[in-house]
């Protein structure tokens, strides 16, 4: 048990869009606000929990925007001494379905190489590699079209398989985002009954395989729910170690901060990249330009992006301890090539030397949490 800081968050609404294609539809992204000390409240630390003032870091998402491999080595990981804590990956429970020319069969990219649009993922590949010891994983775990059929047992087989996974790689921590970005209503658009169902069947059936190096994060998109709507999508306080939300351009809406401190959870910003609002992007979801490559593009995305992204980490430091960068060139990935929001975007940091020394430096402080020997062993044993 330790003592945190209830804040009470005052939100400017400033309307800046995201907007992204998965599984063939087009969606709308993103995500704080300066807080006011209020209360102070008691509460234990979830599982896989830093302590207050500490914060996990981690990388995303496709294999080349990580980098460490052989055929992969332009990434974060070939650029970067210091590794980060974790690293993020995706999968899906939607066998059948396509995105842009790929055919989904289920738990894609844990076992194999796939490519649904957005570059190729292969988390074994990854796992099998020294460069990814000592790093958590995190999974972006999608079920868009296949809630009822989850809710219904009818994935059952998948969850279970999904589960010998985790389990074959322990005592590695695990981070899994069930239907991440719930509220994303115009691109997953998740029945809400069927997706409380959905999650908490994921959940029921990992614990009844006794999958125990895993914790639930329960991720919104940053800035479509209210926390009345938030309230009616929470799975419930024993379904949820995490919350976490998406932050990208409209991060001044986000309500996930103060409803995961008013249910005592810790926070994961599970996507994170530099999106900046167009001068009309209320209406048409543009983001200016912002490849790092470029001077002035990238002091833009610092000054815009980067200072409130690390402001709002380190001024919740009660309740925000994870983060996950993506550090990929959206604009080269077809998935984003039509993408409002991310088809001007490379946020590689290591294509510009002065934004890259300004992150190593920030990453310096001794609030975030990189790969060490005993990483593990500092956070499993909650």
């Amino acid at each position: 048990m330790r003592t945190v800081y209830f804040i009470a968050v005052s939100f400017a609404l400033g309307l800046i869009g995201c907007v992204e294609q998965t599984t063939d539809k087009t969606f709308i992204k993103s995500a704080v606000a300066s807080p006011t000390i209020s209360a102070k409240v008691d509460r234990p630390l979830a599982k896989y929990e830093p302590e207050d003032g500490k914060v996990l870091v981690f990388i995303g998402q496709e294999i080349s925007a990580l980098g460490g491999l052989e055929e992969y080595n332009d990434g974060y990981l070939d650029h970067f001494k210091e590794r980060p804590a974790g690293f993020t990956s995706y999968s899906f429970l939607t066998p059948g379905d396509t995105t842009f020319g790929f055919v989904h069969k289920g738990l894609d990219g844990i076992y194999s190489s796939d490519n649904w649009g957005d570059s190729v993922y292969n988390a074994s590949l990854q796992l099998a590699d020294s460069d990814y010891d000592n790093m958590m994983l995190a999974i972006g775990l999608g079920m868009v079209n296949h809630e009822t059929k989850v809710a219904n047992g009818e994935h059952d087989e998948m969850i279970i398989e999904l589960g010998k996974f985790i389990k074959s790689i322990a005592p590695r921590p695990v981070f899994l985002r069930v239907g991440y970005e719930f509220d994303g209503h115009l691109w997953n658009h998740y029945n809400r009954e069927d997706y409380l169902k959905a999650y908490r069947r994921v959940k029921d059936v990992l614990d009844k395989e006794k999958v125990e190096n895993v914790a639930y994060v329960w991720q919104s998109t940053g800035f479509v729910s209210t926390p009345g709507q938030l309230e009616d999508w929470y799975p419930g306080d024993e379904y949820v170690d995490w919350c976490g939300f998406s932050f990208f351009a409209r991060w001044r809406e986000q309500e996930m901060i103060e409803f995961a401190r008013a249910k005592g959870k810790p926070v994961f910003i599970a996507e994170a990249s530099p999106t900046v609002s167009g001068p009309y992007m209320k209406f048409d979801n543009q983001t200016l330009p912002m490849d790092l490559n470029n001077e002035d593009e990238a002091q833009l995305a610092w000054n815009e992006w980067f200072v409130p992204f690390f402001d709002t980490i380190e001024k919740n430091d009660d309740v925000v301890k994870a983060f996950s960068y993506i550090n990929c060139n959206w604009k080269s990935h077809p998935m984003w090539f039509d993408n409002p929001t991310f088809k001007l975007v490379d946020a590689r940091l290591q294509v510009n030397k002065n934004l890259k020394k300004k992150w190593e430096a920030k990453l310096q402080d001794k609030r975030y949490i990189m790969s060490s020997e005993d990483l593990y062993k500092k956070y499993t044993v909650r």
